[in-house]
């Protein structure tokens, strides 16, 4: 039984070894695993570094893109790699966490066991210091703050939310729980057959809800998501992404892809009158890119720099 990983690179080339790093150290009883650094067009010399650390590494193998694919594409880009071998997990991994040795091997014993139930995803702490509001917690609190136990939607505006987000835990979320709308892409485990049955990441999307939509076609599907509580990473909250007008016109443009596929009628329609008023008046100019580019159908990386 093998897991292929699949680490997305963009410019992220000492995180990505910090990740690898840890990812080495991890504890495989009944299984193997090959990663797959897919480099996605960084133009910074990560791919030569790469080539260069792990040359004699046969469990790593370093493909470039040969340009930004976006997220989903370029994950899309390793999974198609990995689905013409005959792994039996594939595991979607950032390219800036730090993980616990068990991790991955808490999450593949749960699949083994629980076949109504196609992809899971761990705890997620902020890395200890990387906390958005660092001076809210105790030193000693730092490291067991929550960055995601899965992901939930507000079905009546269309935004999504990771659950515990800023909390310490306490062992509050110490339950395995299948009672949420998405896992976050930044660590999931899915069965490979689904891939080939349900298809990738959908590449309209570029970046940003893909894992979201991709967890409701699971879950419309009736196959079960879980979110694992004693599989345990830690997320060093940089971003390759940066923030500002990136986040404006990708998460207004894709909430509207994402809430007409997904959402109620009423729903649809708030949506509607919703991207009028953002379109009319938002002093946002790449918010009114991304509603423009919507009803368009520039999707993909659309009218983005």
């Amino acid at each position: 039984m093998d897991v292929a990983l699949i680490i997305l690179n963009y410019k992220t080339t000492i995180l990505t070894i910090d990740t690898i790093n840890s990812v080495k150290k991890i504890t495989h009883p009944n299984y193997n695993y090959h990663i797959y650094i897919i480099d996605n067009g960084s133009n910074d010399g990560s791919v030569e570094q790469f080539t260069k650390l792990y040359a004699q590494d046969k469990l790593i193998n370093v493909v470039p893109t040969g340009s930004n694919l976006g997220y989903a594409e370029g994950n899309n880009f390793g999974l198609r790699l990995a689905l013409k071998k005959d792994y039996r997990y594939i595991l979607v991994m950032n390219s800036d966490v730090i993980v616990k040795p068990n991790f991955l091997t808490i999450m593949v014993n749960f699949l083994e066991s629980n076949p109504s139930y196609g992809m899971v995803g761990p705890k997620i702490y902020f890395a200890k210091g990387y906390e958005f509001h660092k001076d809210r917690y105790k030193e000693k609190e730092k490291g067991k703050v929550i960055w995601s136990v899965g992901g939930q939607i507000d079905w009546n505006n269309i935004y999504g939310s990771n659950i515990g987000i800023d909390d310490v835990d306490h062992g509050q979320y110490q339950q395995i729980n299948d009672d949420i709308d998405y896992l976050s892409g930044c660590c999931i485990l899915i069965r490979t057959n689904l891939l080939h049955k349900t298809g990738l990441f959908d590449s309209k999307y570029f970046m940003y809800l893909e894992d979201a939509d991709y967890s409701q076609r699971l879950i419309n599907s009736g196959i079960k998501i879980a979110y694992l509580p004693e599989s345990i990473i830690w997320h060093v909250n940089r971003g390759s992404s940066g923030g500002g007008p990136l986040h404006d016109y990708f998460l207004t443009r894709n909430r509207l892809l994402f809430g007409y596929r997904y959402a109620s009628l009423k729903t649809k329609l708030a949506l509607f009158k919703d991207s009028l008023r953002l379109y009319l008046f938002s002093p946002y100019v790449w918010q009114k890119h991304g509603v423009r580019d919507y009803y368009l159908n520039k999707l993909g990386k659309g009218s983005w720099k």
